[in-house]
Parts: structure tokens; C-alpha cells; sequence
């Protein structure tokens, strides 16, 4: 993909101007967040993991590998969103916003990772 600036945030961070383009990628808004709060550029849904993926990873550790694996298959039939994300960052800075608790094992964190290996 070359050179990007990606970065992820969770959604109940305070958003800051180092944020560049903010880019919600989770499928369901964050709970108790309002449009103003989390000044999002963009609400990327299509590009969070299937519903039934994200049942079946339950944000469970044990899982995250086949999770990302998962994801990544689901990821390689939506190239129009991936396209959407690679030329974006490719602009400018570009923050990932999500909103599980788990800040090492979510969407985000594994949408960054594939997104830096194309």
C-alpha cells in the first residue's frame, strides 16, 4: 500500500485535530456517543466484520488469529471500502475509530494490519 498514516483510537477517546480523517469501522454506533462528541469524518460500516463473525469471536483472545484471518477474507471482497481507506490515508493522516474495550484484540487493530500489508 505504501507510505500511509494510519492510526486507531477507541471511540470514548477524546477526538484531537492529530487525528486527521476520523473513521468509524465498527458495525453498531458507540453506545452513549453522540455525532458531535466523536467528529467523525466518516461512518464506515460496511467494513466491519460480518455480524456473525463478531458473534463468533466474542472479542475472545483465544480466538483473535482465526479472527484477523477471517476478517481479512471478508475484507478481500469488499475492495471498493478497502480502496475507499487505502486512498484516503494516502492523502493524510487517517484514524480508525472503534469501540471495544479490548484496545489489542478488535476490528480496528486487524483492519490496520491488513490495510498496511497490502
Amino acid at each position: 500500500m505504501g507510505r500511509t498514516m494510519l492510526k486507531i483510537k477507541r471511540a470514548y477517546e477524546t477526538p484531537s485535530a492529530e487525528d486527521g480523517e476520523r473513521i468509524l469501522v465498527d458495525r453498531f454506533w458507540p453506545r452513549g456517543m453522540s455525532k458531535e462528541t466523536l467528529q467523525l469524518t466518516v461512518w464506515l460500516r460496511e467494513i466491519a466484520p460480518s455480524g456473525a463473525l463478531c458473534t463468533w469471536f466474542g472479542h475472545d483472545p483465544e480466538k483473535w488469529d482465526e479472527f484477523r484471518a477471517r476478517y481479512f477474507e471478508e475484507l478481500k471482497s469488499r475492495p471498493e471500502l478497502v480502496r475507499e481507506l487505502q486512498d484516503r490515508a494516502g492523502k493524510g493522516l487517517v484514524t480508525l475509530v472503534f469501540g471495544a474495550r479490548d484496545e489489542q484484540h478488535n476490528n480496528a487493530v486487524a483492519l490496520k494490519a491488513y490495510l498496511e500489508s497490502l
